[in-house]
């Protein structure tokens, strides 16, 4: 298969912190975080983008634009670390390798210590893989709609409601 620019640029540069936030997004929100959770005691399913969507946020209080998740997974599945299959995404054996023997940091460097290990350990890949925009843009609204504050509880005759 012949590379246009485009794959060419991608294969040629390393890695970018987005695809570590990405990575280590889906470490976490799979479960695989916990230094001593066993790998069959996780969601065999993987998580969906929500969840991946969730976990970046938290990690660096921004949801990541549609194209950075796309070039990011695009890298991540390409190199093997990770896989996305009907919406579900998981980390490879290869990606469990790569975070279970990564130099240890606590949480709020774990994004810059795993760029690290990528750029030192693993070529980015660049694998067959799109993200819809109305795909994206469900992911957050699912994602959001778990933050919106409930409405006030009103009275039948439309005022305050009172216990």
């Amino acid at each position: 298969m012949a590379l246009d620019g485009h794959h060419w640029r991608m294969a040629d540069e390393g890695w970018r912190w987005t695809d570590a936030w990405i990575f280590v997004s889906v470490v976490i929100a799979g479960g695989a975080g916990r230094h001593l959770r066993a790998p069959t005691s996780r969601r065999p399913e993987g998580i969906r983008l929500a969840d991946v969507l969730s976990t970046a946020d938290h990690l660096n209080r921004a949801i990541p634009e549609r194209e950075d998740v796309e070039t990011a997974v695009r890298r991540l599945a390409g190199a093997g670390l990770i896989s996305v299959d009907d919406g579900w995404f998981r980390l490879t054996p290869s990606g469990e390798t790569l975070w279970r023997t990564r130099p240890r940091s606590g949480l709020a460097t774990a994004v810059d210590t795993i760029h690290g290990a990528l750029n030192r350990r693993h070529a980015p890949g660049d694998a067959d893989w799109a993200l819809d925009e109305r795909e994206h843009a469900r992911a957050v609204h699912e994602y959001a709609a778990h933050f919106t504050a409930p409405a006030p509880r009103r009275s039948p005759e439309g005022g305050p409601y009172r216990d």
